[in-house]
Parts: C-alpha cells; sequence; structure tokens
C-alpha cells in the first residue's frame, strides 16, 4: 500500500507540474497573442529593377501574367490593345474595374500575358492580377479592393464529366423498354 500511495503521490506531482508547465506555456502565447493582435500585417511595395510591379491571376484555367508602371493608362494584352483582345464591352469594363474601384484610372500602364481558358475566364485572370499588382505597388489600395473582393481567385471551375452520364450532370434518355 505504501508503495502505491508513493505512486499516487508522484503522480499528483508530475500533474501538478504538467499543469503548471500548460499554465505557463498558455500565459506565454496569448501574451505573444496579444502583441500579433495589437500590430497589424505590414504590406511594403513590392517593385523590381524597372520599377514594374508582378503578379499573377487566375480565373478557370487561364492564368494572366501581369506588370504594372506608372503611366498613361495604356493596357497591352499579349501584344496587343486592350480593345482589340478584348472586343466585347463588358470584357474591357472587367478588365479596368480595379482601376475604377481604386480611383487610378489612366495612372497605370499595363503589360499582360495571358493563356489558357476562353475570353471570359482570361478577362477575370488579367482584373486579379491587376488588383494584386495594384496592392503591391500601392499597398494602402489593399482595402478597397479587397472590400470589392477583387483580390480574391475566383475559385468556380467545371465540373468534371461522370461516366455513365452525357455530361457532369446531364442524364441519357431514358427508355422504359
Amino acid at each position: 500500500m505504501a508503495t502505491t500511495r508513493k505512486t499516487t503521490g508522484s503522480l499528483t506531482s508530475i500533474k501538478s507540474a504538467v499543469k503548471e508547465k500548460a499554465a505557463a506555456t498558455e500565459a506565454a502565447a496569448t501574451g505573444v497573442a496579444v502583441v500579433a493582435a495589437d500590430e497589424a500585417p505590414k504590406h511594403v511595395k513590392k517593385v523590381d529593377a524597372q520599377g514594374r510591379a508582378y503578379a499573377t491571376g487566375k480565373r478557370k484555367n487561364a492564368i494572366a501574367r501581369v506588370w504594372i508602371k506608372p503611366g498613361k493608362g495604356k493596357i497591352t494584352v499579349n501584344g496587343r490593345s486592350v480593345e482589340v483582345y478584348f472586343a466585347r464591352p463588358v470584357l474591357q469594363m472587367i478588365v479596368n474595374q480595379p482601376f475604377a474601384v481604386a480611383d487610378r484610372n489612366g495612372q497605370f500602364d499595363v503589360d499582360v500575358l495571358v493563356n489558357g481558358g476562353g475570353l471570359s475566364g482570361q478577362a477575370g485572370a488579367v482584373k486579379h492580377g491587376i488588383s494584386r499588382a495594384l496592392t503591391y505597388f500601392e499597398p494602402e489600395l489593399r482595402a478597397p479592393l479587397k472590400t470589392a473582393k477583387f483580390l480574391r481567385r475566383d475559385a468556380r471551375v467545371v465540373e468534371r464529366k461522370k461516366y455513365g452520364r452525357a455530361k457532369a450532370r446531364k442524364r441519357f434518355q431514358f427508355s422504359k423498354r
């Protein structure tokens, strides 16, 4: 019996030591968390040697590599102007939305290399890339672009085709006999 009491006594001392250590680490962790919560993450300007900000935008299967630099508002997509590449006015509006939200119309020249997907996906990818590049060039523009949800990658993609079906959800015509 004496041995069991000793074991129990040592178990209680171990448990109390573990509790003390947990309380100490918890106090240290909350102290660090409070300091981290007080300090907002600092976003710094990211530009290359030519003074350009680079970002990648994605939408559906399209990937756009975007470089922006201060200029007169000229946008080139795959070596062509935006009016020629995106002929539909709706697509041109999508591409120019980040500048309208940030009140920076005509202040940046944009060079874009985009591939994959269709025109609608490519326009969305260019919009995402321009938004991210603007935040790299001017970090204070992050707030308005984030509230407009332009920094979020649109995760909607085409649903895969299933076996035994005509398309993703469409079934073959039912024949009773």
